[in-house]
């Protein structure tokens, strides 16, 4: 008996699938004596369509306020947060802290409910401390080790979490919506219960053993990254040596801390360089809008968000990072993959630290106000006064942080002399801010000496503002049209020579 084959298969092979059919059009076409193949089902997935999460890396100097806008993301999202510093983090099998314990965290903070746990935010702060070092002998468990642990816990995978069990807790079934107790609708997968049902008492040894999910839970990483802006001004500068070389970046010469990332403006050079290295797009001052049609409406140009405030806003140089930078820093290529977005953070300016100062609900000028009020104290700080306060605090290159330095070294004499004293009002103007003169104290009777001082002050700073803003814009305070500089005597002879 003759058995015939088809010349591209062998005896027992079974029919192949064809997962992209051929076209209807076009048949194929086949041997002589060989049958047509049988068209195969096209493969269809219908599972629903998944929306994978972005995390997110912050960069920026000391005492920005990264931290403070995780929290404050987490607080208006209303989710569960948890802030875990990636310092005493160590691998698997050393002393010191496991990866996984940031999962635990999260999962306190939500009252032990998983459901809401997987919809939380994770804060690893203090990231780039984890950098990989150079280490002569053994392994690096505190830098590169930890990167590799938290690869599967940032991408996505599922963690066994055992509740600790609280002193004082009562057990498992009376547990209901304290720290150590479990909510109704958290389910762990281990019972420890010594009767083997739910309203059997716990054993105080062991506790609840919970599966976490991490695939949506936000990571957000943040880090100083001291010196990784020197690593972008040596990939992007060229060499400053012979004639006609293009000088590098040169660091803004209002800061005193060598570690501060941003840039001077003015240079056309180096404008245009930075521009040219931007990962992402930005108008320029002369380019419309792609959002606002050009229909000759509107002749005011779309000035971009990096030309807003040139003194106040400098240039930063963490707008340049890329992976490969964040490579060479001491990330692996592995974690710096999972972190799609980086932000960088510029350091606060003059004006910022003046609104960190006295905006915010928990201001420390409002602090110090309700501490002295405590004693019977009145307590007034000057505009100029508190300029000079954030100029002193800028110059510490800790961010706001130092706002609170100057403030205790400030105040702290008169908040020990003044309680228990006929002292009534105390007064902080720019050149006690200056130390340049002691605190004005004023006694019970001088309430209009101590106003009317607050407002010779105020009425001199308005003054000064006025003053400086008419020599910005080239014109003269008083409006007599007298020429003070060069640039408004050129700008005098090239009106007259065009009249």
């Amino acid at each position: 008996m003759l058995i015939e084959f088809h010349s591209d298969e062998f005896p027992g092979q079974q029919p192949t699938v064809n997962v992209y059919p051929q076209p209807t059009e076009h048949p194929t076409t086949s041997l002589p004596n060989q049958q047509p193949r049988p068209t195969s089902p096209q493969i269809l997935d219908y599972s629903p369509l998944t929306i994978e999460k972005s995390n997110v890396l912050l960069l920026g100097p000391s005492g920005v306020g990264k931290t403070l806008m995780t929290k404050t993301l987490a607080r208006v999202l209303d989710v569960p947060f948890s802030m875990s510093d990636c310092t005493p983090f160590t691998q698997a099998g050393y002393i010191g802290e496991d990866a996984e314990v940031c999962v635990q965290r999260l999962l306190a903070a939500a009252n032990y409910d998983v459901a809401r746990a997987e919809r939380g935010i994770i804060c690893l702060d203090e990231i780039d401390k984890i950098a990989t070092a150079k280490v002569s002998q053994g392994k690096d468990v505190s830098g590169e080790g930890v990167q590799q642990a938290l690869l599967k816990i940032i991408e996505g995978t599922t963690v066994q979490v055992q509740a600790k069990q609280e002193r004082g807790s009562s057990s498992m079934g009376g547990g209901g919506g304290g720290a150590g107790g479990r909510p109704h609708n958290a389910v762990p997968t281990g019972s420890s219960s010594l009767g083997g049902g739910p309203s059997g008492p716990a054993q105080p040894n062991k506790g609840d053993t919970y599966n976490v999910n991490t695939d949506n839970i936000l990571f957000i990483c943040t880090g100083a990254f001291i010196n990784l802006h020197k690593f972008i001004r040596e990939r992007i500068s060229k060499g400053s040596i012979g004639f006609g070389a293009e000088v590098r970046f040169a660091s803004n010469p209002n800061s005193t801390d060598i570690n501060d990332p941003t840039i001077r403006r003015g240079n056309k050079a180096d404008e245009e360089l930075f521009r040219k290295h931007l990962p992402f797009y930005t108008h320029k001052p002369s380019q419309a809008s792609p959002f606002i049609p050009n229909d000759g409406t509107s002749t005011t140009p779309v000035e971009s968000s990096i030309d807003v405030d040139d003194e106040q806003s400098p240039y930063n140089t963490l707008d340049l990072t890329t992976p490969a930078d964040l490579q060479k820093f001491g990330l692996i290529p592995e974690l710096v993959g999972r972190l799609p977005i980086a932000c960088a953070v510029s350091p606060l300016s003059l004006s910022a630290l003046v609104r960190v100062l006295t905006e915010p609900r928990n201001s420390l000028v409002s602090q110090y106000t309700q501490l002295f009020s405590l004693s019977g104290i009145e307590l007034r700080i000057t505009s100029p006064a508190l300029y000079e306060i954030a100029r002193s605090a800028q110059g510490m290159g800790t961010g706001a942080r130092g706002l609170r330095t100057v403030m205790e070294r400030l105040l702290g004499e008169a908040m020990f002399e003044t309680p228990g004293s006929t002292v009534k009002y105390c007064l902080i103007t720019e050149r006690v801010a200056q130390r340049v003169e002691p605190t004005a104290y004023f006694g019970r009777g001088m309430q209009g000496l101590f106003h009317a001082r607050i407002a010779d002050e105020e009425e001199e700073w308005e003054r000064k503002k006025r003053k400086g803003k008419a020599e910005k814009e080239g014109t003269n305070v008083a409006g007599d049209g007298a020429v003070h500089t060069f640039e408004q005597y050129r700008e005098r002879a090239n009106l007259a020579s065009s009249g």
